[in-house]
């Protein structure tokens, strides 16, 4: 604290300066330094308060500021130099605040009909260009509710913010095709799989349990045969689970934020300028708002608003390395699981890559899952004799 304390350098000329020396002391004044330069001239250095009281006792003496050292330096340093620190301060500021504005969003997705479904719910929300960044805890909110919202459009949805772009990553749903239960038919695996459970209700079965097969092979066969002759045909009926495999990548963040509303809201009135909310008060610390407008301006970008407030609860958490693993394997289970049907589950799960990129943990994982791969085929006669074979359809 006494290098911050102001300080000055005086130039003291004149005869006997030491016995005008002992006076500043007998006064109180203390003498930090004392250099003698030539004879009759001598540099003492006091502190900024006690320089009045000196130039009081000088009498003969002749004294010269010199220069000035500690906290008085430091504002006449700021002061001189007062219009680069302001510019510079007002760089900054508008660095921050361009870093918080959104320059562009990407969707990714091959079809335009679902990129612009995702784009119009993104403008719902507030994700425009130009508008500013909404928090982790914002996006993933955001996100469960346009999948709750589509979900039979939206198989998977991830929206990750870039520095000033969102990019936004969808899967959309594959819809089962019709299953065709009328006409003659064999039931095939709809992708490889390791056999686990075959349900034959009707058909004859042609392959075991754990035999691998490809997608499209026939599992249980609508043609009956006796001595590789085919006596019978039927629709086959029943259900078949294989052993499939998928991998896929978890991000997770090392500092997590979650929040939820506790119940209690409150109205509130201001005005809109531009993407800024200007009210007397705010009701919470942290609170999500739904919109009214009351008037709006028809030139200026200015409106007056009427807000219905809830209150937020925000919860921050830092993880450590393990911590931020085991959280991304939590969240990347139960994305895989809302893929299931029901009958399907999750055999094994399993680590294959852990990579940490800046304030984020990146886990590649890999799912063994026992799924329904039961898929048909139609069984075509190739001569127009075999349609009078005997056709059981139960």
């Amino acid at each position: 604290m006494s290098f911050l304390k102001s300080k000055v350098l005086l130039e003291v000329k004149g005869k006997n300066i030491e016995r005008f020396l002992h006076r500043l002391i007998n006064h109180g004044i203390e003498i930090l330094k004392i250099e003698s330069k030539e004879k009759d001239i001598t540099w003492i250095l006091i502190y900024e308060k006690d320089y009045e009281a000196v130039l009081k006792l000088k009498t003969i003496y002749e004294i010269e500021y010199l220069d000035t050292y500690g906290m008085i330096r430091i504002k006449k340093k700021l002061n001189q130099n007062r219009v680069f620190l302001l510019f510079f301060l007002l760089c900054i500021l508008l660095l921050l605040f361009l870093s918080q504005i959104i320059t562009d969003i990407e969707i990714v997705h091959t079809d335009r009909d679902l990129r612009d479904m995702i784009q119009k719910e993104l403008t719902n929300y507030g994700m425009t260009v130009s508008s500013f960044k909404k928090s982790f805890s914002e996006l993933n909110q955001i996100k469960e509710e346009i999948l709750e919202k589509h979900r039979d459009q939206i198989e998977w949805l991830e929206i990750e913010n870039v520095g000033t772009k969102y990019i936004i990553r969808v899967e959309e749903r594959k819809k089962e095709k019709p299953k065709n239960i009328d006409g003659l038919r064999n039931i095939v695996a709809s992708k490889n799989a390791v056999l686990k459970v075959i349900d034959a209700k009707n058909g004859e079965v042609l392959k075991r349990k754990n035999d691998y097969v490809k997608k499209g092979e026939v599992v249980i066969s609508g043609e009956l045969k006796v001595y590789d002759e085919i006596k019978n045909r039927t629709s086959a009926d029943g259900k078949i689970y294989g052993e499939v495999w998928y991998k896929t990548t978890v991000e997770y963040p090392l500092t997590y934020q979650e929040s939820y509303l506790t119940g209690k809201k409150k109205n509130l009135y201001g005005i809109q300028f531009l993407n800024s909310f200007y009210s007397l008060f705010s009701p919470y610390k942290n609170q999500k708002e739904r919109s009214k407008v009351l008037w709006k301006d028809s030139i200026l970008p200015i409106s007056f608003l009427k807000k219905e407030a809830q209150e937020l609860k925000v919860v921050h958490e830092l993880y450590t390395e393990e911590e931020a693993i085991l959280k991304a394997m939590e969240c990347g289970k139960k994305e895989m699981e809302q893929k299931l049907k029901e009958g399907e589950k999750i055999l094994s799960q399993k680590n294959l890559k852990v990579t940490l990129k800046e304030s984020k943990i990146e886990v590649e994982m890999f799912f063994t899952v026992l799924e329904d791969i039961t898929d048909y085929t139609e069984i075509k006669l190739e001569e127009e004799g075999e349609a009078n074979v005997q056709e059981n359809r139960n």
